[in-house]
C-alpha cells in the first residue's frame, strides 16, 4: 500500500500557483507610489501647488475670470507638469533602489508588472482630476464672496479631454521611465527633449509642419479646448505615437529583457 501510494505522488503534477490577480497588483503598485520619501513628497506638492493656483485666482485674477472652467483648468496644471515624475520613479525606483529582483521573484511575469504600473498611473490621474475638480468647487463657493464672477458652466467635452490629457502625461512618464531606467537621466530627458524640440519647430522653418504633427506640447493645446476636431485629434495621436507609444514599447522590451541583479 505503501510503496504503491509513493508511486502515486510521484506522477500526480504538482499544481502551479495561481498567479497574483491583477486588481491586487494595481494596488500594490498605487502603494508604492507613495512609499517612498519622494513619492510621498511629490504627491503633497503636487496637492499643495494645486491649493495654490485656487489662491492665485481668487487673490489675483480678474473678477470675470475667476469660474469653475477657469479655477478646474488653471487647478490641473501642477499635476499635468509634476504626475509623470511620479510616472517615471514608479518604475526607475525598482531598479535604483534594487526592489526589482524582489518584485520579479514574486511575480515573474514582468509583462503583468509593467501594466499594473501602467493601470496604477491611469488611476492617480484620474484621481488627481478628479480631485482639482472638487477643489475648484470649493473654491468657486467662495469666489462671489470676493467680488469673482462665480460661474459653474463648463463644456463637457472639457472634462474627458483634461482626463484624456492626464493620462497621456503620466503614461509619457512612465514609458520614458521603462525606457532609460535611471531617475536623473529620464526626469531631465523627459523634459527637456520635447523644449527643445518645440524650440527646433518653432524656429526652424523646415520643420514647422513637422512640428504641428510630432510636437506633444503643440497638439495638446487643443485638449484645453472644447469640441476638438478631427485634424486636432489626428495630429494629437500622432504626437502621442511619437513621445508615449513608441518609448513604452521600447522601455517595455527593455524591462523585460534587463538582467536584474
Amino acid at each position: 500500500m505503501t510503496a504503491t501510494t509513493d508511486v502515486m505522488a510521484t506522477t500526480v503534477p504538482a499544481t502551479a500557483a495561481a498567479p497574483v490577480p491583477m486588481a491586487r497588483l494595481t494596488l500594490v503598485e498605487l502603494r508604492k507610489l507613495a512609499d517612498t520619501r519622494a513619492g510621498m513628497w511629490l504627491l503633497i506638492v503636487i496637492g499643495l501647488a494645486t491649493v495654490a493656483t485656487s489662491a492665485i485666482l481668487l487673490g489675483w485674477a480678474d473678477d470675470n475670470e475667476i469660474t469653475f472652467t477657469a479655477l478646474y483648468t488653471f487647478g490641473l496644471m501642477p499635476s499635468a507638469v509634476l504626475l509623470p515624475v511620479l510616472g517615471i520613479l514608479s518604475v526607475t525606483s525598482e531598479w535604483s533602489q534594487r526592489t526589482a529582483l524582489g518584485t520579479f521573484t514574486l511575480v515573474p511575469a514582468r509583462a503583468r508588472v509593467l501594466l499594473a504600473k501602467v493601470a496604477a498611473g491611469a488611476l492617480i490621474a484620474v484621481a488627481a482630476t478628479a480631485a482639482t475638480a472638487v477643489l475648484a468647487a470649493a473654491a468657486n463657493l467662495i469666489a462671489p464672496a470676493v467680488g469673482g464672477d462665480g460661474s459653474w458652466i463648463l463644456d463637457s467635452s472639457l472634462i474627458w479631454q483634461s482626463l484624456l490629457l492626464q493620462v497621456i502625461f503620466v503614461l509619457m512618464g512612465i514609458a520614458f521611465g521603462a525606457l532609460l531606467l535611471n531617475t536623473p537621466l529620464a526626469i531631465v530627458i523627459f523634459f527637456a527633449l520635447p523644449t527643445v524640440w518645440s524650440i527646433l519647430g518653432g524656429s526652424i522653418r523646415a520643420l514647422a509642419d513637422a512640428s504641428k504633427w510630432l510636437d506633444l506640447n503643440v497638439t495638446s493645446q487643443a485638449m484645453t479646448e472644447a469640441d476638438m476636431t478631427s485634424g486636432e485629434w489626428a495630429r494629437l495621436g500622432a504626437s502621442v505615437g511619437v513621445w508615449v507609444v513608441l518609448p513604452l514599447v521600447l522601455g517595455a522590451v527593455r524591462v523585460l529583457r534587463r538582467e536584474v541583479s
